[in-house]
């Protein structure tokens, strides 16, 4: 079973990805760091380095008109992994 749900992709993770060597992905949230570690490594074929975690809370949605709660935005998991100097994963051959 894979942890990673999908890889980040904005102009700031492209940023951290040519500068630092940097990749985010979405993941599960009961995935911990040697578990992201593992996937990434058998998935993309690397030697990952090291794996930061975040997680997010859904955010509330209020109705412009009333400002009444009109529910709240999903939750989830993020993970910044840094590789090994000089490899590199290629996201966007997937998309």
């Amino acid at each position: 079973m894979s942890v990673i749900v999908k890889p980040i992709i904005t102009e700031k993770m492209s940023n951290l990805e040519e500068k630092l060597g940097r990749y985010g992905f979405i993941v599960e949230n009961s995935a911990n760091k040697v578990q992201i570690k593992k996937d990434v490594e058998a998935t993309y074929g690397v030697t990952v380095e090291s794996v930061n975690t975040m997680r997010y809370a859904g955010k509330a949605k209020r109705n412009r008109k009333t400002w009444a709660m009109d529910g709240r935005t999903n939750s989830f998991k993020k993970a910044i992994v840094t590789l090994k100097e000089g490899e590199v994963i290629d996201i966007y051959s997937n998309i």
